[in-house]
């Protein structure tokens, strides 16, 4: 299935461009498109586009994007913030990847984002491969190394965390340049995404606009197609959270959402999330407990974003603000995730209730209809592989029964990885309060 872009003047305006997903083959005559449309920049809807054999490919998907335009009505065209976003650090946790990280690195530094530095996290190495990488080809281009000896992938953001805003003199450079009052913001994403050239810009600029706002997070595609296990993640919905902007208020707890603020996979996920510094760290980072890398599995960022919110803070998400992810190719790597992303849930909810007690009423309160929305979102489903859904978030395209119970044996799992995990880092002090 190929993968592309596609960008209209508008609904019956012109094709402005057409483009494969970054790195990947340009559509082609007999392909199935899974195909982003964009107005004027601005990221629209997905669709899943047939090419017949003997049609061209930007006509025939031109044509398609101008019906899902006209369906969508959608918002306006792409303009400049209003404010200068703020400056930010982009951090970037990698382990034993150099290849995958150096086209990460490449596509960060080509943001159109006024200020910004990038920070690799080497978590846990077993050699010196990245450290190689980052300060052989690109220390010279303003990309900073750090290393973190504790496993996981919520300890390397915590490191990073600690070290986002530069080095001394950086520091000073930029406070002669910039606001003093504008919000330091610190961005994560991962070693496997290409970010688009406005990710950072979109991504931080609601910090500037809004006080309140404690964390944004952003659109995540597919950048390849090609493997069963591709097709079937991104038909279980992927990490794509739609295509309309959305604010999340505690506050305003939404209408349509009754298990709020515990249903954090609804908010985003950690490839694409920016936190306003000081916010993050008044609620003490990440718990080094969750994440990849440790017993737990999984669960740091949907962590992250209920510690903000718990602590008054809005979090937003902003499809502007996108990057491709490079879906894991094989079958086991599938079976691996379904197992993580159960037991990250439910790890998630522990740290939650240990380190917040407070927090218990409000989750059994919630608890039975937080069992079926667990149930819903593992449940086994029949259909076609090849149906890549359009509209993310609809859990009504092909799970197997082998990925469904992985799943909910993940979620067993979690509560119990987490005491693992968290016996592991007993007693350590998060990076920012050790001198």
């Amino acid at each position: 299935m190929a993968v592309a872009q596609l960008d209209l003047a508008g609904p019956d305006g012109p094709v402005l461009s057409l483009a494969p997903a970054p790195g990947g083959p340009p559509p082609a005559p007999g392909d199935h498109v899974y195909l982003l449309v964009r107005f004027r920049g601005r990221p629209a809807a997905t669709l899943l586009v047939p090419v017949p054999e003997d049609a061209d490919p930007p006509i025939v998907l031109g044509a398609a994007a101008r019906d899902a335009l006209t369906a969508l009505e959608p918002r306006e065209p792409r303009e400049a913030p209003r404010l200068t976003p703020p400056p930010a650090t982009v951090v970037v946790a990698t382990r034993e990847r150099a290849g995958q990280l150096a086209r990460a690195l490449d596509s960060l530094l080509g943001q159109d984002h006024p200020d910004f530095t990038v920070l690799v996290v080497d978590n846990a190495p077993l050699t010196d491969a990245t450290r190689r990488l980052v300060e052989g080809t690109y220390g010279d281009r303003g990309v900073r190394y750090v290393r973190e000896d504790t496993p996981g992938l919520a300890a390397a953001h915590n490191r990073g965390l600690a070290a986002a805003g530069g080095t001394a003199s950086d520091t000073a450079a930029r406070a002669a340049h910039t606001d003093p009052a504008a919000p330091d913001v610190v961005a994560f994403t991962d070693d496997d995404v290409v970010a688009d050239p406005h990710w950072l810009t979109s991504l931080t600029a609601p910090f500037a606009e809004d006080p309140r706002v404690g964390c944004v997070t952003g659109l995540i595609l597919p950048a390849r197609l090609r493997t069963p296990a591709q097709v079937l993640l991104e038909s279980h919905g992927g990490f794509a959270k739609g295509f309309a902007p959305r604010d999340y208020d505690p506050l305003r707890p939404p209408a349509d959402d009754p298990l709020f603020p515990f249903t954090a996979g609804r908010f985003g996920s950690g490839a694409n999330m920016a936190f306003r510094t000081s916010a993050l760290k008044a609620v003490g980072g990440f718990d080094p407990a969750t994440g990849t890398g440790t017993p737990a599995r999984g669960g740091d960022d949907l962590y992250g974003f209920v510690r903000v919110l718990t602590a008054g803070h809005r979090l937003r998400y902003t499809p502007d603000a996108l990057v491709w992810h490079h879906h894991r190719e094989t079958w086991q790597d599938l079976r691996n995730q379904a197992y993580g992303y159960g037991a990250g849930l439910t790890a998630y909810l522990t740290a939650l209730l240990v380190r917040r007690p407070a927090l218990l009423p409000a989750l059994l309160a919630r608890l039975p209809r937080g069992l079926a929305h667990a149930r819903a979102i593992t449940a086994h489903r029949t259909g076609d592989q090849r149906d890549v859904p359009g509209a993310h978030g609809t859990q009504t395209h092909s799970w197997p029964r082998e990925l469904s119970w992985l799943e909910r044996r993940g979620m067993l799992h979690g509560p119990f990885g987490y005491v693992r995990a968290r016996r592991r880092v007993r007693g350590t002090r998060p990076p920012w309060e050790v001198r």
